[in-house]
């Protein structure tokens, strides 16, 4: 029988309305990512329409979100939609292209994978594990030398140099535009993906890349087309890396261009349904003032991926307020007024809307010893220091449980990030002293 994980009460949560935040609770380290059954199988989850899972990009951070997926999975969240872009697209074909039970060992086998040179002996994981757990100056040499490998010779099953280069100046083909090709991304996720599966309608399965002629942002739906293993490595085409990925006669760039997160898209679906997402960021907005040109560009990438997720989340729950207002106010109205300019009501029947929406907040937290080629510094035990990242960030999310309760605000709609709950405790104290010592 399948034991459920106890799960540890905490006092109190933070909502969109200011309350008393969380304890912040003492966490185990997750092991070994390995494939596990679900601890519980039938979460005592309130009764959400839709409950997805939204994955930004971020290339080798991406294992982050691997590892946050291991954590809904041992605790039995049972996922409706899955959204994602770039990397995170990648990582959603893993999950919906394989059963329940095989999605962790997949992941694995994905990462592990796109975690070796192309060329060359990588050094034994026991010893690549053990200098890097030595300190942050040779963690930030190995990354180093992981990103030099990436770019100089490619990863095994994702990208290669493209030989002969792409031409600078005279013209050539749109397949070929870019310094790597990946061709040999195709053939992993056909071995790993079930792509009959991803579009059997288990999931709702969307991922978003941008058209190269128009400039516009397109998802790709399983419930509106037949997805392939193309539209997936269109979403992380990231030029002028990856050359544009050519579908029914048009080319696609990485969907981050435009976009970076996928929530909007989920959220404003029609029809409208009760919903839990849990957003999975790499990047992350906030961050310290650079003070080398190294930190500049690893700055300057935070803020131009993180697209801006917490000033989207702000609007949709602005929207979502302004139409459980509507709502309230149609319910005011009599029967007979209404039947009186039926045209002018049904507009506002159409804009109203009474659902509610709860949004998981996760954020990949940079590490001292990273810079700013992190997002393809592709070692395994870094990889693995994301995933287990991402494990840890989760489980400690799920530890309160009233974080997946049913919004009950004004306006149906509130979010939660683990990390700034516990942020805004340890600031608590600094900020009753500082005002006893004004007083």
């Amino acid at each position: 029988m399948i034991q459920k994980r106890p799960t540890p009460p905490l006092s109190g949560t933070q909502q969109a309305d200011p309350t008393t935040p969380p304890d912040a609770a003492a966490t185990p380290r997750p092991g070994a990512h390995t494939a596990v059954a679900p601890l519980n199988a039938d979460p005592a989850l309130p009764p959400y329409e839709t409950v997805a899972l939204v994955l930004q990009g971020g290339g080798a951070l991406g294992a982050y979100q691997a590892g946050v997926y291991q954590g809904l999975h041992e605790a039995g969240i049972q996922l409706t939609c899955l959204s994602g872009i770039s990397i995170g697209a990648l990582n959603i074909a893993i999950i919906a292209g394989n059963p329940p039970e095989k999605r962790i060992a997949r992941l694995k086998e994905f990462w592990e994978t796109i975690c070796q040179p192309n060329v060359g002996v990588a050094l034994h994981p026991f010893v690549e594990q053990s200098l890097f757990n030595l300190n942050d100056l040779v963690r930030q040499s190995m990354s180093a030398w992981h990103a030099a490998s990436a770019m100089m010779n490619g990863q095994k099953g994702f990208f290669t140099p493209r030989f002969p280069p792409a031409p600078q100046i005279t013209p050539g083909t749109p397949g070929n535009a870019s310094y790597y090709d990946t061709s040999a991304l195709k053939t992993t996720l056909e071995s790993l993906c079930d792509f009959d599966r991803i579009n059997s309608g288990e999931h709702d399965v969307s991922v978003g890349a941008v058209n190269v002629r128009t400039g516009n942002f397109v998802y790709f739906e399983n419930t509106k087309i037949r997805l392939r293993a193309e539209h997936f490595m269109a979403s992380g085409a990231l030029p002028p890396a990856f050359a544009p990925v050519e579908i029914d006669g048009d080319y696609y760039w990485d969907g981050g261009l435009v976009s970076n997160t996928p929530l909007a898209h989920v959220l404003e679906s029609r029809p409208m349904r009760d919903t839990l997402a849990f957003q999975v960021d790499l990047w992350s907005a906030r961050g310290g003032v650079p003070t080398n040109m190294s930190e500049v560009s690893d700055r300057i990438k935070d803020i131009q991926y993180s697209s801006r997720t917490r000033l989207v989340t702000e609007q949709l729950r602005w929207s979502q307020y302004l139409r459980h207002t509507l709502m309230s106010m149609l319910e005011d109205i009599p029967a007979e007024v209404r039947d009186s300019k039926k045209a002018y009501y049904r507009l506002v029947e159409d804009l109203a809307c009474s659902k509610r929406y709860n949004v998981i907040h996760l954020i990949y937290r940079n590490k001292p010893y990273e810079q700013h080629y992190k997002d393809y510094q592709f070692g395994l035990a870094a990889m693995r220091e994301h995933w287990e990242g991402g494990q840890e960030d989760i489980r400690s999310t799920l530890q309160e449980p009233d974080r997946l309760a049913m919004p009950e605000d004004v306006s149906g709609f509130v979010t939660h990030d683990v990390h700034r709950e516990e942020l805004e405790l340890r600031m608590q104290p600094r900020t009753r002293h500082a005002r006893t010592r004004k007083a």
